[in-house]
């Protein structure tokens, strides 16, 4: 796509942003509910296939672009902008690992022209959030299949049309030998688990499911979900979550600029003391968006080599981990930090330059995916890293 072209979607997303997602960001957040309004504008621009390549009639957008989205979005509502987020994971897994099964290129087709809303359920009960291990398992006699599923889990469960579900290859395989099957919510019954009364990310509504679903084996993506994992689900995740994060800080920066301009106002012959710590919490921003920038770069350089093996660099595993583990607490500072600035009036709810939401919501970052399982798994990857020359 060329710049001019995506330069338009940009000012399409910031248009929804300021009137369609922002009015409606603090009742989603109050009553915890699907953000439908802006989901209906997303369908409405066919934005739940930007990222489904033009040859299957989507937008054709880089990863870079969808990141950028995700910013823009995340500028205005972080709730809506991870549901966004999360569907062009799941658009990306079928993008990415499509070519030998015509019925996902068919699917990509119908999600351009139907604009389905793909979720996802990967963890389950009884293994955390262990991605790689799955306990339930694929039950399939001849082109039919039986899958249950007990998931702790399923971001905005209720309002997609598709779950892309982890599960082992067969009764009899190990924890470790998954598939990923894309289960239709026709074919789906959804017993709830639990509720998603949280401190943030309310809007996500990503209650517990029991999930039973039936279908046809071209349901199955055709590669093995640990190729799917390293190459797509893992480095897109960190990618576009720590996107939205980025705007999400954005956001609250811009909320402290504001207060600073007005405290100039009010004495323009001093600076006020608030001002030295924006220039403060700016540089934090600019820190943040930098290394997420040098990832998302590294990523679309992977991603053009059309080199498998490139994804199974430790280093590079390491690098999108520590996006994640340094946007979702950079956030949590920068946040915080321009909530010092904006002082009483950010701290309060329901004022023009509330900041409670945008603390509450960053501080489920670093939950996602829990940091210390990361680094754990930083630690034993970092022994088997070349030394860099």
């Amino acid at each position: 796509m060329s710049q001019t072209d995506f330069s338009s979607i940009t000012e399409l997303a910031h248009n929804l942003g300021k009137n369609i997602i922002r009015p409606a960001a603090a009742d989603v957040d109050q009553h915890a509910r699907f953000p439908q309004e802006a989901f209906n504008a997303f369908k409405e621009h066919k934005l739940l296939s930007c990222y489904v390549p033009l040859e299957f009639g989507g937008m054709g957008l880089s990863i870079s672009e969808v990141c950028k989205l995700c910013e823009i979005f995340g500028n205005y509502c972080a709730s809506t902008a991870m549901i966004f987020a999360m569907h062009q994971i799941q658009v990306a897994c079928i993008a990415h690992h499509c070519q030998s099964s015509e019925f996902f290129q068919q699917f990509l087709r119908d999600l351009v022209s139907k604009q389905y809303l793909l979720a996802s359920a990967t963890t389950e009960l009884g293994i955390g959030g262990d991605l790689r291990s799955s306990i339930c398992f694929l039950d399939a006699k001849g082109h039919e299949f039986n899958l249950e599923k007990q998931a702790p889990v399923i971001s905005y469960g209720v309002a997609a049309d598709f779950i892309m579900v982890t599960c082992r290859r067969n009764a009899e395989a190990s924890a470790s030998d998954q598939l990923q099957v894309l289960v239709d919510k026709k074919f789906t019954h959804m017993e709830q688990l639990s509720d998603w009364d949280t401190l943030g990310f309310r809007g996500t509504c990503s209650a517990g499911f029991k999930i039973a679903s039936t279908g046809h084996t071209q349901q199955i993506q055709p590669e093995p979900f640990g190729d799917i994992l390293a190459k797509t689900m893992h480095p897109v995740s960190h990618l576009v979550w720590g996107s939205l994060w980025l705007g999400l800080a954005q956001d609250a920066v811009n909320q402290a600029r504001a207060s600073v301009r007005a405290a100039m106002r009010k004495n323009p012959s001093t600076p006020p003391v608030s001002a030295l710590r924006l220039t403060e919490v700016d540089e934090q921003l600019f820190s943040m968006r930098a290394g997420l920038q040098v990832a998302i770069d590294e990523y679309q350089q992977k991603l053009a080599s059309n080199d498998p093996s490139v994804f199974s660099d430790f280093a590079f595993s390491i690098r999108i981990n520590n996006v994640k583990l340094r946007c979702s607490e950079l956030v949590v500072k920068i946040v915080g930090d321009a909530l010092s600035i904006v002082g009483i009036m950010g701290y309060k709810n329901n004022t023009p330059n509330s900041l409670a939401r945008h603390l509450r919501d960053a501080y489920g970052a670093a939950l996602m995916v829990n940091n210390d399982r990361i680094r754990t798994h930083n630690s034993t990857m970092q022994i088997m890293v070349r030394d860099s020359q």
